[in-house]
């Protein structure tokens, strides 16, 4: 939303090419605006270095790819319609320079079709912000994304550091194993009762005895070894189907009753006649081995819940197996727009960090809503909460799953107050019909939903009232039977004439 023309900042007569607005000490990190409408540059620098970043703005293409080189930005704010070279053809030129790569680009445009915002993800844009844009809606896609950007670099230097620590680790194994080698390795002779016929000092060593003769006299195999009862019993199958066993892995008991992790090969010694006569083989001590993977095993489930806390479970798991363009086409689905009604005169009031805060909290518990109710939440835009039905799983009654989180987010609304002491009001859209879905990026991963069900949503939700869920004649005729729905009257959809659209006010009958 632009502010009213008496409180436009003053506008210098004719803009430079290149603006600096000079950050506070403390700066949240460096943003290059690229746009030429002077309005834009002068609000958004302005307000961008009042929040604590540290702003660079220029009004061309060749400046921006200059500029973006020497300065490094951390988030680029990119137009469209630029002289010499438009913004698709910018931000394609940044995608394929690797030391501007990953640097992530919003898109804020006036062009707010379809199309124009598929070519931009196309080329590269992990945001599109629509003109006359919302300051606090600037904010909060710039944090999120900025967010999203150092969380990355962070799994990345643990996993390479853990990487590296494994490396080296493997590689001090190797140097040492040819050198100590049998003195890290007990060796044993069996018998068939599970008495220990003879033992090397390295085998007492790792089950921690003083001497082999100790170990010899009080461990009994098939009783006071293994920790897992039966264990031993295992083993001595195999040795009777196989001969040989390799790599032979169980958790055993020490003499001070810990417990470590032993790998055993072990052959069934026979006399000439075929008949057993003993065991024989060799035994390690991988306990540091089997930590080393229990915390690779970690840092890849810490890994896989960052993917997760982006991307539905499925789709998730389809990116892992098969990392290429990911998109389908769903018949039925249901979308859900809400709006957070004043949040932006709330937002010029209170600090980043307040407003950040409660929007946390306002869209953490609508999360709680639609994972009780079954559904995906797709994205938050601003101060405005986008959630479907039916996908990436199919759904047998998304539409009345969608209806109950529409009225049970009235009620939790009420619960958060703004600064003033008033609740918060929703401004509910509601549409149901085919959509596409599917992943955007490469490095940073979005996933969305395009078609007509959704534009008629967010219509449905724009043209709405304070504290109204609105509902299209598709949803109408899927919910009436269950649902109390009043006729709202012939309303003028823009994109659409004229449509006879309802209020969704609760359950036709008690439950």
């Amino acid at each position: 939303m632009t502010a009213p023309p008496e409180h436009l900042p003053h506008l210098p007569s004719s803009p430079s090419p290149f603006m600096d607005c000079s950050p506070p000490s403390e700066c949240l990190g460096k943003i290059l605006i690229i746009d030429d409408a002077p309005t834009s540059l002068v609000l958004l620098s302005r307000l961008l270095t009042q929040k604590g970043y540290d702003v660079r703005a220029v009004t061309s293409g060749a400046s921006a790819l200059e500029t973006v080189v020497s300065l490094q930005p951390d988030l680029i704010l990119l137009d469209i319609c630029l002289p010499e070279m438009d913004g698709y053809i910018i931000c394609r030129k940044l995608k394929a320079n690797e030391p501007t790569q990953d640097i992530p680009v919003i898109f804020i445009s006036a062009l707010n079709e379809v199309m124009d915002k598929l070519k931009a993800f196309a080329a590269g844009g992990v945001d599109y912000i629509t003109k006359p844009f919302q300051l606090a809606e600037v904010l909060v896609r710039i944090e999120t994304h900025l967010t999203i950007k150092r969380l990355r670099q962070e799994l990345q230097s643990q996993n390479a550091r853990l990487q590296h620590e494994i490396t080296e680790r493997q590689r001090t194994e190797e140097k040492y194993r040819s050198i100590f080698e049998n003195c890290l390795e007990g060796m044993f002779q069996l018998s068939l009762e599970g008495q220990y016929l003879s033992a090397n000092p390295a085998l007492a060593r790792i089950y921690g005895y003083d001497s082999a003769e100790e170990l010899m006299r009080s461990v009994d195999t098939r009783h006071n070894l293994y920790v897992r009862r039966g264990r031993r019993a295992e083993l001595e199958v195999y040795l009777h189907l196989y001969g040989e066993v390799s790599d032979f892995e169980s958790q055993i008991y020490r003499k001070d009753g810990s417990k470590i992790w032993i790998s055993e090969t072990v052959r069934a010694v026979k006399s000439p006649d075929n008949t057993l006569l003993y065991y024989e083989g060799i035994v390690q001590d991988i306990t540091e081995r089997k930590h080393t993977e229990a915390e690779l095993r970690y840092h890849r489930r810490e890994a896989e819940q960052l993917l997760l806390s982006i991307l539905p479970q499925s789709i998730a798991q389809q990116l892992k197996r098969k990392p290429d363009t990911i998109a389908d086409t769903f018949a039925d689905v249901t979308v859900l727009f809400a709006d957070l009604v004043n949040f932006t005169s709330f937002s010029t009031r209170v600090s980043a960090v307040e407003l950040v805060r409660l929007l946390n909290q306002i869209f953490s518990a609508f999360d709680q809503l639609a994972e009780k109710y079954g559904l995906e939440k797709i994205k938050t835009i601003g101060d405005e909460y986008m959630v479907a039905g039916g996908l990436p799983t199919q759904q047998a009654h998304h539409v009345e799953a969608v209806a109950e989180m529409a009225l049970a987010m009235q009620q939790v609304v009420h619960q958060f107050k703004s600064d003033l002491g008033e609740p918060f009001q929703l401004r509910i859209g509601i549409n149901t019909g085919p959509v596409v879905a599917g992943v955007i990026g490469k490095k940073k991963f979005t996933y969305d939903l395009w078609g007509e069900t959704v534009n008629l949503a967010s219509r449905m939700q724009s043209q709405g009232i304070a504290g109204y869920i609105q509902v299209s004649p598709t949803v109408y005729e899927r919910l009436h039977s269950k649902y109390q729905l009043e006729s709202r009257g012939t309303l003028l959809v823009r994109g659409y004439g004229e449509l006879n659209t309802y209020w969704l006010k609760g359950h036709k009958f008690k439950k």
